[in-house]
């Protein structure tokens, strides 16, 4: 991997794991598409470390939101009182709505990662994330606010994500049209959203350290990946900036619309 294509993929990367038209998906499309070959634990690992960056780009967003859901949630969990407050209460929302994808991934782990190797795959699965932002906006009333989110939802939400472990289903996408068919509000979907993809990308982004340094040669890949990072960081930031504003006024179509097209387009083209 050179460096310019591991910033070509930060770019990608950044751009589409907020906005919901699966990273993953665009990870696999773009090289196959660039004519581009990377060994399948190479690209694995720089695809999920690249996360990171998009993990920071969450952190500084949202860094009001995590200190003050962080101190609540210690706060309570020391006073023996670990529901006493909204923001206390929203920390145990976030970890049950991880605990899903987090015992799907390591169960099938084997499993999804072959799932990246397949470009038509990832076509069917697009149609997937289409099929799923109309689906939301057809079912979801969109009147509640993310203060009021409940266990349930929490719970509903942490399974929709089961879903993005598949290249070709954003994550954002499954978990923003799991908050809406619970009538959440676009923006507040989109919130809890992020929020919730931090200890996913956490979690993941550590287990594939070890990977990482299992590869031979890897001081020739740390280059490209510290510039992945940092364009996946730059481009994630800009990317929750515009998607919360734009889901404020706007629906979810033109992105059902181009994950329609896209997907169509890669399935018939092989």
């Amino acid at each position: 991997m050179t460096f310019l294509q591991a910033i070509i993929l930060g770019i990608v990367q950044g751009l589409t794991e907020f906005i919901p038209v699966s990273s993953s998906g665009h990870l696999v499309l773009v090289p196959h598409l660039m004519g581009w070959e990377f060994s399948s634990s190479q690209a694995f690992i720089f695809d999920v470390l690249v996360q990171w960056g998009t993990l920071f780009a969450v952190f500084i967003y949202f860094r009001r939101d995590l200190i003050h859901i962080i101190s609540a949630f210690s706060r309570a969990l020391f006073a023996g009182k670990p529901f006493a407050t909204a923001d206390a209460r929203m920390g145990w929302y976030l970890i049950l709505a991880t605990i899903p994808a987090v015992v799907v991934g390591l169960l099938c782990k084997d499993l999804i990662e072959a799932a990246f190797s397949n470009a038509k795959v990832t076509g069917f699965f697009l149609l997937i994330t289409s099929v799923l932002l109309i689906f939301a906006e057809i079912v979801g009333k969109r009147k509640r606010s993310m203060e009021e989110i409940t266990w349930v939802d929490s719970l509903w939400i942490g399974c929709s994500q089961v879903l993005a472990l598949l290249p070709g289903i954003s994550r954002s996408g499954a978990t923003i049209a799991g908050g809406m068919t619970r009538n959440l509000d676009r923006s507040s979907a989109a919130r809890f959203s992020f929020l919730m993809s931090v200890p996913v990308m956490l979690g993941a982004g550590v287990l594939a350290f070890k990977d990482l340094f299992a590869l031979p040669a890897t001081d020739n890949f740390l280059l490209p990946l510290l510039a992945g990072f940092l364009a996946a960081l730059v481009s994630g930031y800009v990317a929750i900036r515009w998607l919360i504003a734009y889901l404020s006024k706007h629906s979810l179509i033109v992105f059902a619309v181009y994950c329609l097209l896209l997907g169509l387009l890669v399935i018939f083209t092989g």
